[in-house]
């Protein structure tokens, strides 16, 4: 008698529970997905190069920044894992993979999906939102830069603080937006 009580107790709290375990399975099924086949894609480089993802996301920093007449150079050091950034002949940051925001953009689509709605406004949302994320992430780097080549004593609270703050308020107002107005959640 006590174990028929006990599985009605434990179906009891599965089906109250419910919406939050598929909103969990969903997230970190998504997350488990798009992170492995990132890795796998970083797989193909060693640990001497620069993925290409990277070494695009420094092209396109460079490319913002030389449209506002700054002096802006990437210099891909040989043997190493990095992007050198150079702004007016002075090295400022290098630029790591973890950069890239890939890894944020894949925290924000897990998000996305765990509270999907529709599928076409969920593509459109993850499409549209990545593609955000990316260019503000370039713009970010930019900026990054150009902060510490005036204030290079800040270097902690730009790199550790301001920045990454900037970057995940986006992204919290993102998934807000996206629970709010086009998640099956919204009222």
């Amino acid at each position: 008698m006590y174990k028929f009580e006990k599985n009605q107790v434990l179906k009891k709290y599965l089906i109250l529970y419910r919406p939050f375990l598929v909103f969990l399975a969903k997230f970190f099924l998504t997350y488990l997905i798009l992170s492995l086949v990132y890795q796998g894609f970083l797989s193909r480089f060693d640990e001497n190069s620069v993925d290409s993802i990277t070494q695009f996301v420094a092209k396109n920093t460079k490319q913002l920044l030389t449209t506002f007449q700054v002096d802006f150079k990437i210099q891909e050091m040989p043997n190493e894992s990095f992007v050198m950034f150079l702004y007016n002949q002075r090295a400022v940051a290098r630029m790591i993979e973890g950069c890239n925001a890939i890894s944020v953009i894949i925290l924000f689509v897990s998000f996305v999906v765990a509270f999907s709605g529709k599928l076409k406004p969920t593509l459109l949302f993850v499409s549209g939102g990545s593609i955000f994320i990316y260019t503000l992430n370039v713009v970010r780097i930019a900026l990054l830069c150009s902060a510490l080549y005036w204030f290079p004593e800040q270097k902690d609270l730009l790199h550790d603080i301001v920045f990454p703050l900037f970057i995940y308020g986006v992204i919290f107002t993102l998934w807000v937006i996206w629970v709010n107005k086009f998640s099956l959640y919204a009222k």
